[in-house]
């Protein structure tokens, strides 16, 4: 290694001292960097033990930081997809209120029961894209028309 390389570990330090990371985030972007898997590897466990990295933690963030945006089901894939446990993303989704979330997305989106068919479909599949479940969709615009209804 040249003297002007940084060591794995800085590297590693660096991008945790930005955002969480989850394990297997880090391990891709520190791969290209070592020497062996079985080093990548090392350092991880070392960083887990040291408190430097931390799935849960990561699990936490990332549902606080993207749960007023999106459904428990988008949450959850995507962090399936960064490497997380299922029961690490059940915790960090256990304080998610989809309802609420969906009707304020709904809300500001479109603020206004559906006209037609068409229009109620093109309200389900946005809140569909955005990670919410049937069930839910279907309460919000039910609870939509009945504001209506109630006036």
């Amino acid at each position: 290694m040249a003297g002007t390389e940084k060591s794995l570990k800085a590297r590693a330090v660096d991008l945790l001292s930005r955002r969480e990371y989850s394990r297997l985030e880090l391990k891709r972007r520190l791969a290209p960097f070592a020497d062996s898997e079985a080093e990548v590897d090392a350092l991880l466990e070392q960083l887990a033990a040291d408190h430097w990295q931390s799935d849960s933690r990561f699990a936490e963030a990332f549902a606080n930081s993207r749960g007023q945006r999106y459904g428990s089901r988008r949450l959850a894939q995507e962090m399936r997809e960064r490497g997380i446990d299922r029961d690490t993303i059940q915790t960090a989704l256990a304080q998610q209120d989809d309802l609420a979330t969906a009707r304020a997305i709904w809300q500001r989106k479109f603020g206004r029961p559906p006209a037609d068919q068409q229009e109620r479909l093109k309200q389900m599949r946005f809140l569909a894209s955005r990670g919410f479940g049937m069930d839910v969709i279907q309460r919000i615009l039910r609870g939509a028309s009945r504001d209506i209804d109630d006036e």
